[in-house]
Protein backbone atom coordinates (compact mmCIF):
# COMPACT_ATOMS: atom_id res chain seq x y z
CA UNK A 1 0.00 0.00 0.00
CA UNK A 2 2.67 2.38 1.32
CA UNK A 3 4.78 1.23 -2.46
CA UNK A 4 1.20 2.34 -4.21
CA UNK A 5 1.24 5.53 -2.63
CA UNK A 6 4.83 6.03 -3.51
CA UNK A 7 4.14 5.63 -7.37
CA UNK A 8 1.39 7.87 -7.24
CA UNK A 9 2.87 10.74 -5.61
CA UNK A 10 6.25 10.07 -8.08
CA UNK A 11 3.91 10.31 -11.09
CA UNK A 12 1.79 13.50 -9.62
CA UNK A 13 5.23 15.12 -8.91
CA UNK A 14 6.09 14.28 -12.88
CA UNK A 15 3.14 15.69 -14.18
CA UNK A 16 3.40 19.17 -12.20
CA UNK A 17 6.73 19.14 -12.58
CA UNK A 18 5.80 19.35 -16.51
CA UNK A 19 3.12 21.80 -15.88
CA UNK A 20 6.18 23.84 -14.37
CA UNK A 21 7.55 24.25 -17.76
CA UNK A 22 3.95 25.28 -19.26
CA UNK A 23 3.71 27.87 -16.45
CA UNK A 24 7.30 29.11 -16.93
CA UNK A 25 6.44 29.65 -20.88
CA UNK A 26 3.78 31.81 -19.54
CA UNK A 27 6.01 34.11 -17.21
CA UNK A 28 8.32 34.05 -19.76
CA UNK A 29 6.17 35.46 -22.60
CA UNK A 30 4.80 37.85 -20.43
CA UNK A 31 8.03 39.16 -19.60
CA UNK A 32 9.54 39.19 -23.40
CA UNK A 33 6.23 41.31 -23.92
CA UNK A 34 6.81 43.83 -21.85
CA UNK A 35 10.43 43.93 -23.17
CA UNK A 36 9.09 44.35 -26.43
CA UNK A 37 6.19 47.58 -25.87
CA UNK A 38 9.49 49.21 -24.11
CA UNK A 39 11.91 48.80 -26.74
CA UNK A 40 9.37 49.98 -29.35
CA UNK A 41 8.39 52.79 -26.94
CA UNK A 42 11.39 53.58 -25.12
CA UNK A 43 11.61 57.50 -26.27
CA UNK A 44 8.02 58.23 -24.44
CA UNK A 45 9.02 56.86 -21.36
CA UNK A 46 10.33 58.97 -17.99
CA UNK A 47 12.69 56.12 -16.83
CA UNK A 48 13.68 52.47 -17.91
CA UNK A 49 12.22 50.93 -14.57
CA UNK A 50 8.74 49.60 -15.96
CA UNK A 51 11.32 47.05 -17.47
CA UNK A 52 12.10 45.71 -13.86
CA UNK A 53 9.30 43.53 -13.51
CA UNK A 54 10.19 41.75 -17.26
CA UNK A 55 13.32 40.86 -16.15
CA UNK A 56 12.50 39.25 -13.22
CA UNK A 57 9.66 37.29 -14.84
CA UNK A 58 12.62 36.45 -17.72
CA UNK A 59 14.56 35.23 -14.44
CA UNK A 60 10.93 33.30 -13.00
CA UNK A 61 10.77 32.23 -16.17
CA UNK A 62 14.40 29.98 -16.07
CA UNK A 63 13.78 28.74 -12.82
CA UNK A 64 10.31 27.35 -13.39
CA UNK A 65 11.73 25.44 -16.50
CA UNK A 66 14.90 24.33 -14.23
CA UNK A 67 12.34 23.47 -11.58
CA UNK A 68 10.78 21.05 -14.07
CA UNK A 69 13.49 19.08 -15.06
CA UNK A 70 14.76 18.94 -11.83
CA UNK A 71 11.32 18.08 -10.33
CA UNK A 72 11.17 15.25 -12.89
CA UNK A 73 14.56 13.60 -11.99
CA UNK A 74 13.66 13.80 -8.79
CA UNK A 75 10.21 11.58 -9.59
CA UNK A 76 12.77 8.93 -10.80
CA UNK A 77 14.80 8.95 -8.04
CA UNK A 78 15.28 8.88 -4.59
CA UNK A 79 17.95 12.04 -3.55
CA UNK A 80 17.22 13.69 -1.00
CA UNK A 81 20.05 16.06 -2.14
CA UNK A 82 17.97 16.50 -5.47
CA UNK A 83 14.64 17.06 -3.18
CA UNK A 84 15.99 20.08 -1.28
CA UNK A 85 17.35 21.49 -4.14
CA UNK A 86 14.16 21.10 -5.82
CA UNK A 87 12.60 22.81 -3.07
CA UNK A 88 15.19 25.69 -2.26
CA UNK A 89 14.36 26.86 -6.91
CA UNK A 90 10.82 26.36 -5.65
CA UNK A 91 11.36 29.43 -2.95
CA UNK A 92 13.35 31.21 -5.31
CA UNK A 93 10.82 31.26 -7.89
CA UNK A 94 8.41 32.20 -5.34
CA UNK A 95 10.73 35.26 -3.91
CA UNK A 96 11.18 36.78 -7.47
CA UNK A 97 7.55 35.87 -8.58
CA UNK A 98 6.17 38.04 -5.49
CA UNK A 99 8.92 40.51 -6.29
CA UNK A 100 7.65 41.05 -9.93
CA UNK A 101 4.05 40.92 -8.78
CA UNK A 102 4.73 43.94 -6.69
CA UNK A 103 6.30 45.81 -9.25
CA UNK A 104 4.25 44.79 -11.89
CA UNK A 105 1.16 45.97 -9.64
CA UNK A 106 3.02 49.56 -8.98
CA UNK A 107 3.92 50.53 -12.41
CA UNK A 108 0.56 49.64 -13.57
CA UNK A 109 -0.99 52.75 -11.45
CA UNK A 110 1.47 54.30 -12.45
CA UNK A 111 1.58 54.38 -16.25
CA UNK A 112 0.06 57.91 -16.66
CA UNK A 113 2.93 59.85 -14.87
CA UNK A 114 6.19 57.48 -17.03
CA UNK A 115 4.48 58.25 -20.26
CA UNK A 116 4.75 61.54 -19.50
CA UNK A 117 7.28 62.79 -21.99
CA UNK A 118 4.51 62.57 -24.75
CA UNK A 119 3.24 65.76 -24.21
CA UNK A 120 6.52 67.02 -23.97
CA UNK A 121 7.95 65.10 -27.77
CA UNK A 122 4.09 66.65 -29.10
CA UNK A 123 5.00 70.44 -28.00
CA UNK A 124 8.87 69.65 -29.77
CA UNK A 125 7.46 68.43 -33.25
CA UNK A 126 9.21 69.22 -36.04
CA UNK A 127 10.03 67.84 -39.25
CA UNK A 128 9.93 64.09 -38.97
CA UNK A 129 12.40 63.50 -42.13
CA UNK A 130 15.16 65.27 -39.90
CA UNK A 131 13.79 64.82 -36.43
CA UNK A 132 14.19 61.24 -35.20
CA UNK A 133 11.55 61.88 -32.40
CA UNK A 134 9.11 63.63 -34.42
CA UNK A 135 9.18 60.57 -36.75
CA UNK A 136 8.55 58.54 -33.62
CA UNK A 137 5.70 60.48 -32.97
CA UNK A 138 4.50 60.19 -36.44
CA UNK A 139 4.93 56.04 -36.34
CA UNK A 140 3.07 55.87 -33.18
CA UNK A 141 0.20 58.14 -34.47
CA UNK A 142 -0.14 55.68 -37.45
CA UNK A 143 0.43 52.25 -35.61
CA UNK A 144 -1.48 52.95 -32.57
CA UNK A 145 -3.97 54.84 -34.57
CA UNK A 146 -4.36 57.65 -32.30
CA UNK A 147 -3.94 61.25 -32.46
CA UNK A 148 -2.16 63.63 -29.54
CA UNK A 149 -2.30 62.94 -25.81
CA UNK A 150 -5.60 62.91 -25.32
CA UNK A 151 -7.13 63.88 -28.67
CA UNK A 152 -6.64 66.47 -31.79
CA UNK A 153 -6.82 69.41 -30.29
CA UNK A 154 -3.68 68.74 -28.14
CA UNK A 155 -2.14 69.41 -31.53
CA UNK A 156 -3.67 73.21 -31.62
CA UNK A 157 -1.53 74.45 -28.74
CA UNK A 158 1.79 73.36 -30.82
CA UNK A 159 4.28 75.70 -32.33
CA UNK A 160 3.99 73.19 -35.42
CA UNK A 161 0.51 74.02 -35.49
CA UNK A 162 0.67 77.27 -36.05
CA UNK A 163 3.85 77.53 -38.40
CA UNK A 164 1.30 75.25 -40.83
CA UNK A 165 -1.22 78.05 -40.52
CA UNK A 166 -3.02 77.31 -37.99
CA UNK A 167 -5.48 74.48 -39.81
CA UNK A 168 -3.57 71.41 -39.98
CA UNK A 169 -2.47 68.26 -38.05
CA UNK A 170 0.14 65.80 -38.80
CA UNK A 171 -0.63 63.55 -41.48
CA UNK A 172 -0.47 60.25 -39.00
CA UNK A 173 -3.55 61.50 -37.05
CA UNK A 174 -5.10 60.86 -40.11
CA UNK A 175 -8.12 57.79 -39.86
CA UNK A 176 -6.95 54.99 -42.82
CA UNK A 177 -10.35 54.90 -44.00
CA UNK A 178 -10.39 58.46 -45.41
CA UNK A 179 -7.13 58.55 -48.12
CA UNK A 180 -7.80 61.83 -48.76
CA UNK A 181 -7.64 63.27 -45.34
CA UNK A 182 -4.82 66.07 -44.55
CA UNK A 183 -4.77 66.75 -41.16
CA UNK A 184 -7.62 69.64 -41.57
CA UNK A 185 -8.90 70.39 -38.24
CA UNK A 186 -11.92 71.48 -40.17
CA UNK A 187 -12.78 67.76 -40.66
CA UNK A 188 -12.06 66.69 -37.39
CA UNK A 189 -14.28 63.42 -38.22
CA UNK A 190 -11.74 62.09 -40.60
CA UNK A 191 -9.02 62.18 -38.00
CA UNK A 192 -8.05 59.32 -35.40
CA UNK A 193 -10.68 60.15 -32.04
CA UNK A 194 -8.59 58.96 -29.09
CA UNK A 195 -5.47 60.22 -27.69
CA UNK A 196 -2.22 58.02 -27.63
CA UNK A 197 -1.44 58.00 -24.17
CA UNK A 198 -4.67 56.33 -23.26
CA UNK A 199 -3.87 52.96 -26.14
CA UNK A 200 -0.57 53.01 -25.02
CA UNK A 201 -1.31 52.63 -21.27
CA UNK A 202 -4.05 50.24 -22.57
CA UNK A 203 -1.84 48.08 -24.21
CA UNK A 204 0.95 47.89 -21.52
CA UNK A 205 -1.62 47.29 -18.72
CA UNK A 206 -2.80 44.29 -21.11
CA UNK A 207 1.14 43.71 -20.32
CA UNK A 208 1.44 43.90 -17.12
CA UNK A 209 -1.77 41.85 -16.16
CA UNK A 210 -0.04 38.99 -17.42
CA UNK A 211 2.85 39.54 -15.47
CA UNK A 212 0.95 39.93 -12.40
CA UNK A 213 -1.30 37.05 -12.72
CA UNK A 214 1.74 35.27 -13.22
CA UNK A 215 2.53 35.24 -9.31
CA UNK A 216 -0.64 33.48 -8.53
CA UNK A 217 -0.26 30.80 -11.13
CA UNK A 218 2.81 29.91 -10.01
CA UNK A 219 1.89 29.82 -6.25
CA UNK A 220 -0.99 27.22 -7.16
CA UNK A 221 0.83 24.77 -8.87
CA UNK A 222 4.09 24.94 -6.43
CA UNK A 223 1.54 24.19 -3.57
Amino acid sequence: MNEGRRQAFKTLLKLMSQLLWVVGLVVGLGGIRLLMKYRQNSIFFSDDHITLPAFLALACAVLLVLSGCLGTWVSLRDSTFLQGLFVFLLVLVFCLESTAWALAYFHSTELDSEIAPLGGLIQNYTDPSQDPKSKAVDAMQEKLQCCGVHDYRDWLETSWFYSKGGGLVPHSCCNSTFPFCKGSVNQPWQLYRQGCQMKMEMALQFVLTVVIWGFPLVCLVEV
